[in-house]
């Protein structure tokens, strides 16, 4: 199946809409990150995205979930180009998850990332862990687009192999502006998150931060 029809099916089962005008379009590499509550989440923001842009985008997804069966290995790995990350300790020593986000920016990639780590158990948003401020830091350049997920995590409960046919939505948000160089890690993760709890509140309108 080709990409552009497979966004077009998960469009359909999910009820997510492909709205192009959200997705900012200077060419700019971009760090879209999201709330996390289920296995659909970077697979519903690569169908939402407009062609142009999913062609450029890399998620970054649990290496041991997406390499289960050759189905999944092969969508992650041919189909949807993931960044597989390991959640072995050992693994990640040998190959830094930041260091393989890094190459792949560096590659000319956009990324899908999820800050808070693992999917919520309650779909409310968790506390956002330090590599999102990290791959701002060391990539000053980079476009963070802030994401909010509505309703995937009872599209694709926890456990379950199939869609429940639910109507789901994805927000893309303003650019959030880069970590200021006296900002700390904790004050610039706190933004990052009250900009995904924004959209959640429907404040989608309200005025772009400076950069």
């Amino acid at each position: 199946m080709k990409a552009g029809a497979l966004a077009f099916l998960i469009r359909l089962v999910t009820g997510v809409r492909l709205d192009p005008r959200q997705v900012p379009s200077d060419g700019g590499r971009r760090i879209y990150y999201a709330n996390h509550a289920s296995h659909l989440d970077f697979v519903v923001i690569w169908a939402a995205l407009p062609d142009a842009a999913r062609r450029r985008v890399r998620p970054v997804a649990a290496a041991e979930y997406w390499e289960s069966g050759p189905l999944r290995r092969w969508l992650a790995r041919r189909l949807f180009q993931a960044v597989l990350i390991p959640r072995d300790p050992a693994k990640m020593r040998a190959c830094p998850p930041l260091e393989r986000m890094g190459e792949a920016l560096e590659a000319g990639s956009d990324l899908i990332v999820f800050p808070e780590g693992t999917r919520s158990e309650t779909g409310r948003l968790g506390s956002f862990k330090p590599g999102l401020f990290h791959l701002a830091t060391r990539h000053p350049g980079v476009i963070l687009v802030p994401v909010y997920l509505e309703n995937l995590n009872r599209i694709l409960p926890k456990g379950e192999a199939m869609p429940v046919p639910l109507m789901g939505n994805v927000l893309f948000g303003y650019p959030l502006a880069a970590p200021a160089d006296d900002e700390p890690k904790a004050a610039f993760l706190d933004r990052a998150r009250a900009a995904i709890l924004a959209l959640a509140h429907g404040t989608l309108e309200s005025e772009p931060e400076d950069p």
